[in-house]
């Protein structure tokens, strides 16, 4: 594994409808290694491996660009921004976090918090309602109106690291599914299938760019890549943890925007098993990924999920085993592989 390139992925930054950056990275990194490369009016890049067999299909692969990220809304006439969020923020996570302001140029800033000393006992125990948190940037007001707009796009700031066996840091939700996607496809043999991996835009805002990708696309079958929750912490039952990190890949069954397809789902977990790729079986009671968008394109297709569990997710300090990232790797990798096996017949 390429801890550098997912380093390199997790610290770009990438806003719903703003994936400019992100997307140049991935064009120059994986161009190479397709067919063909092109990209829709809606900012979707897809690579293209054709297949060897006579009637190949298409299957889309799709893992988005996108983070949960802020805009600025408003400019107090003190200098301190307040923000409109893209995605689904918990406030908890956010007290006392650094950002990244990329106004006029790129500047930090600090989620400002009110002193401890200045709390009520009851303020102490109640996160602040997003809509009243603001972010200081350290500049006069002046200064600030100079560099800052309203509209400009927000990240939060973190580095990934190694943590025991985890990677832990910011946007691995979906930077991880991205390098499980741009490695299977670096690294598959070949298909009798036609392989198209897509990086998709605005799936942290309604899986916007999947939808528009497979319209275009019409494939036969979708294969998304993206983090499912692992619950598996203290304080939760484990009937709930959905998965658990160091048990391998996981293998969606549903969550709340799509059902797999039970014959995909069964192709999936033969595979690993034949493979012997460490699995696990996944339901997500809430929340979604791209193959919600992709099953509804058109007159509907076969889709499935390869999930890579993660803790914490939409903080800054989301956690992946490497295991599971390897297998997962390795599961996409032998399904573009075998393809040819599978019948949607």
């Amino acid at each position: 594994m390429s801890l550098e390139l997912l380093r390199t992925l997790c610290n770009l930054p990438a806003p719903p409808g703003r994936e400019d950056e992100f997307r140049a990275f991935i064009v120059e990194h994986l161009s190479p290694y397709a067919d063909d490369v092109h990209t829709d009016a809606m900012g979707n890049v897809f690579f293209t491996r054709r297949g060897s067999g006579s009637s190949p299909r298409t299957i889309m692969l799709a893992a988005h660009m996108d983070e949960i990220s802020f805009l600025v809304r408003h400019i107090s006439k003190e200098g301190f921004l307040y923000v409109q969020p893209l995605g689904g923020f918990d406030p908890r996570v956010l007290d006392a976090q650094r950002v990244w302001v990329h106004g006029r140029k790129r500047i930090p800033g600090v989620f400002g918090t009110k002193p401890t000393h200045f709390t009520t006992p009851d303020e102490r125990t109640k996160a602040v309602p997003l809509e009243d948190m603001f972010i200081d940037v350290g500049l006069p007001p002046e200064k600030v109106t100079e560099l800052v707009r309203i509209g400009d796009p927000i990240t939060l700031e973190r580095d990934l690291i190694e943590m025991g066996h985890f990677y832990t840091g910011k946007t691995l939700d979906d930077r991880v599914g991205m390098y499980v996607m741009v490695e299977a496809f670096k690294r598959f043999a070949s298909s009798h299938d036609t392989i198209v991996a897509v990086a998709t835009v605005q799936e942290e805002v309604g899986v916007r760019g999947a939808k528009t990708a497979a319209f275009s696309l019409e494939p036969h079958i979708g294969i998304a890549l993206d983090i499912t929750i692992a619950a598996d912490i203290p304080g939760i039952e484990e009937r709930n943890w959905c998965v658990r990190l160091g048990e391998g890949t996981a293998v969606k069954i549903m969550d709340s925007y799509s059902i797999s397809d039970p014959r995909l789902v069964e192709f999936l977990r033969t595979l690993a098993e034949e493979r012997g790729i460490r699995h696990q079986m996944e339901i997500l009671p809430r929340g979604g990924t791209d193959a919600g968008g992709m099953q509804l394109s058109r007159s509907g297709i076969p889709v499935c999920t390869i999930s890579i569990p993660c803790r914490y997710a939409h903080s800054v300090v989301e956690s992946v085993h490497r295991d599971d990232v390897a297998a997962s790797i390795e599961l996409l990798r032998t399904f573009c592989e075998q393809s040819h096996r599978f019948s949607v017949a």
